[in-house]
């Protein structure tokens, strides 16, 4: 996740990270929200490209620090029935070509070389979600998503039991990887 974030900051600005904060130090920012305002104000950089300059100067998030397998633990402790189901996307994820896997406190982002195309999310005491970017009909398992107007995330696979981690679910996560790399 650092290293995409700095990538793209790259990509962006030309300016790697380090070229940022001195620049941001320089003009005596002091916070986090001084530096996104300043940098978004002043240079037209927002979103993921801030953030690497924010931990750069600081401090990494809580979550962060925390090693994978902590941050899974954590979001399945009090709902073990659904942690294996987690495992088996994550599984999927882990063996597929160009997946990258980026752990967050509350959920998995599953990301192609390109961008993020799916997150796993424990989103009920009884189902675990898989959220997509994927141009295809709400139709069969694939659900309407409610978000703001410009979140690309508007399809849903909702799992309640380990049977339903099967072909045609895999063959949904192949088609949101195909479509984002």
């Amino acid at each position: 996740m650092v290293d995409s974030n700095k990538a793209l900051l790259l990509r962006k600005t030309g300016k790697d990270t380090a070229h940022w904060a001195a620049q941001a130090r320089a003009a005596g920012i002091t916070s986090d929200s001084g530096l996104r305002a300043w940098m978004r104000d002043g240079f037209g950089v927002t979103g993921y490209a801030q953030y690497a300059v924010s931990w750069e100067m600081f401090g990494y998030p809580e979550f962060m620090l925390r090693d994978a397998d902590e941050l899974i633990d954590g979001q399945y402790a009090n709902h073990p029935g659904l942690r294996p189901i987690a495992d088996a996307l994550l599984g999927w994820a882990s063996s597929a070509e160009g997946v990258e896997i980026q752990m967050r406190k509350g959920y998995v982002s599953l990301h192609s070389p390109r961008r993020k195309f799916a997150q796993v999310t424990r989103t009920t005491n009884t189902a675990v979600d898989v959220i997509l970017r994927l141009d295809a009909p709400a139709e069969g398992r694939i659900e309407t998503v409610r978000t703001r107007a410009d979140d690309p995330f508007t399809r849903r696979v909702r799992l309640t039991s380990m049977e339903q981690v099967d072909d045609e679910l895999l063959d949904i996560l192949v088609a949101a990887l195909e479509q984002n790399s």
